[in-house]
């Protein structure tokens, strides 16, 4: 069983930054996807972007080229980095993590609420 503890997230206006952490309770080697969602009011939870182990990213087109997903396997956490936020990036955001043995299952994150103002 792996826990994942987020921190970070609040308030915010429109154009500013916000810094979400998400810290795994011990490594698995068979975690090499990790990642952010997001959901906001009415509509499904979504990708914002993912990290493999060995850095490769993927991010969704509305966040490309304003959020930053890092991670620190040392210390299994994982980083969103949000930058020039928008109204439209308002919503309670997961930490997530995926593991692939003995079978596939999904870890995730308490949730965070980030809200950004006009």
């Amino acid at each position: 069983q792996v826990q994942l503890v987020q921190s970070g997230g609040g308030l915010v206006q429109a154009g500013g930054s916000l810094r979400l952490s998400c810290v795994a309770s011990r490594s698995r080697f068979s975690i090499n996807v990790m990642g952010w969602y997001r959901q906001a009011p009415g509509n499904q939870r979504e990708l914002v972007a993912e990290i493999t182990t060995g850095g490769s990213t993927n991010y969704a087109a509305s966040v490309k080229g304003r959020f930053t997903i890092s991670r620190d396997n040392a210390k299994n956490t994982v980083y969103l980095q949000m930058n020039s936020l928008r109204p439209e990036d308002t919503g309670v955001y997961y930490c997530n993590a995926q593991d692939r043995f003995p079978a596939p299952r999904d870890y995730w994150g308490q949730g965070t609420q980030v809200t950004v103002s006009y």
